[in-house]
């Protein structure tokens, strides 16, 4: 597996306010695949995708990505996992407004040991037109499209996406699914998606339900749908 995560175990608070965001949760999930995690507010799913971002440490438990078990990083060796090794996309787009698209997306190229072809990603992302643009001359979807290819250019093993529909309309979250369908499929990049929107599971190679901070579920998907076939 290229994802594992041992009874992983983070804690917020202690006597009657204790709350276990993860308890002692088990996942695993294979390289090159994309696997959406369900769940219901409160349920532990942003505290997991921080897990595997290196934005936090757990309290028990392992994380393991590729070669890298994280549970025993210090903050310096979380900061160099996450420059080389994961992108992220934000429900907000959090592009810098007096950049062009071009340019938000070489702020991140700029510092990578092995980006990808600036070019060639903007064209992946169907945004090579708008690259002199800025992001008040953008849409919605077209904002969140640079916001991948931002997330994308600096060739990550991991890209953790959260709640990225969750600002966009259905005919825009379904743009932006189908890019990032062909993101995976071209650069064969894990990607985890964190989702309440049940429906986008159906374009998953792999479901992880969480609910109280545990896994209750990861199934392969057998009937997968392309993501112009979802009915958001």
């Amino acid at each position: 597996m290229f994802i594992t995560l041992k009874n992983a175990t983070k804690k917020y608070g202690e006597g009657e306010s204790l709350v276990y965001a993860l308890d002692n949760a088990n996942i695993e999930i294979e390289k090159g695949e994309i696997c959406v995690i369900l769940g219901p507010s409160g349920s532990g799913k942003s505290t997991l995708l921080n897990m595997l971002g290196g934005l936090d440490h757990l309290d028990e438990g392992e994380i393991i990505v590729g070669d890298r078990n994280l549970s025993g990083y210090k903050n310096k060796m979380l900061t160099d996992y996450r420059k080389e090794d994961v992108g992220f996309v934000f429900q907000f787009y959090n592009l810098i407004p007096d950049l062009t698209v071009e340019e938000n997306i070489e702020v991140v190229s700029d510092i990578s040991e092995n980006p990808l072809n600036i070019d060639e990603v903007l064209e992946a992302m169907g945004m090579e037109k708008y690259r002199y643009r800025f992001p008040k001359e953008l849409s919605g979807g077209q904002q969140q499209r640079v916001a991948i290819a931002r997330a994308i250019i600096k060739n990550p093993k991991i890209l953790l996406c959260d709640e990225l529909t969750g600002a966009l309309d259905t005919k825009s979250s379904k743009t932006v699914l189908e890019f990032i369908e062909k993101i995976n499929k071209l650069y064969k990049t894990t990607t985890v998606i964190i989702t309440h929107n049940e429906a986008i599971a159906e374009m998953a190679d792999r479901v992880i339900y969480i609910k109280d901070g545990k896994a209750h579920k990861n199934k392969m998907n057998l009937q997968k749908k392309a993501a112009a076939e979802l009915l958001l």
